[in-house]
């Protein structure tokens, strides 16, 4: 069985509807939670072939994802989908994705190749973060660290002329998409309710990195319209900042 989840938090109806349909059109997707975190409910959500679940405040990104996985490893579902609704693939996307785990149960959470719209590549599956890296693609011209950027995002891989027949093993994995295996949520935990926003995917994908292999499988693509809201927006550069000096912290800036 594979669920799916979605936070919500202002997000445009078109946008909702697209990514339920295109998730209804999965015969492996059992369950489609929409978890709201905004103000006020939006009554077209709850004629959606999904459950819609109004929260009435902002819980963050993790705590509104645990309320759906606690419902999968509740009803004993095999994989869990997390995924934004600026999301666009194809169904057999899923289709490949669930076969490559049912071939691999080493392996306790994957991600696709994840391209822009214009087709050019986004590095999601990461290096550990150190305070340098962050702070430095935040702040410094990007020729100062280039070298540093591309190692952290393991540019070496895509350089290979056959790159993806491969598998890149990293310890972060970007919360766009994530797909999880129940049975390692179980060993690990779920989202850590300490982090508001930005951290919780680095710190579950570590966590399951410590039992599982985490895994980048590009055999596959999806299509991310990444906005990248920390860098227009002052208040969350804030919450952004402050939930990564909490994830330092928990992790003793290891």
């Amino acid at each position: 069985m594979l669920n799916a989840s979605i936070v919500l938090y202002h997000t445009p109806a078109a946008e909702v509807q697209k990514i339920v349909r295109l998730l209804r059109a999965c015969p492996e997707i059992n369950e489609i939670w929409l978890i709201d975190n905004s103000e006020i409910m939006t009554e077209a959500f709850m004629f959606l072939p999904a459950t819609y679940i109004f929260n009435n405040k902002n819980l963050g990104y993790g705590r509104a994802h645990n309320i759906a996985l606690e419902k999968s490893l509740k009803t004993n579902a095999k994989y869990h989908l997390i995924l934004n609704s600026d999301i666009e693939f194809t169904p057999d996307v899923i289709t490949q994705l669930v076969k490559f785990m049912d071939e691999n149960p080493n392996i306790g959470h994957s991600i696709p190749l994840v391209r822009y719209p214009d087709g050019h590549l986004q590095y999601i599956a990461k290096k550990l973060p150190s305070p340098f890296i962050l702070i430095g693609r935040r702040f410094l011209p990007k020729s100062w660290i280039k070298k540093d950027i591309e190692k952290y995002e393991n540019h070496w891989f895509f350089k290979q002329t056959d790159y993806k027949s491969k598998l890149l093993d990293a310890p972060y994995l970007s919360g766009c998409f994530m797909f999880l295996r129940c049975e390692a949520l179980r060993k690990v935990g779920l989202f850590d309710p300490r982090f508001f926003l930005y951290p919780e995917d680095i710190d579950l994908t570590r966590r399951i990195n410590q039992h599982y292999r985490t895994v980048m499988y590009p055999a596959v693509e999806i299509i991310h319209n990444h906005a990248q809201s920390s860098y227009h927006s002052l208040r969350l550069l804030w919450i952004h900042s402050i939930n990564m000096i909490k994830y330092f912290i928990k992790w003793k800036f290891n």
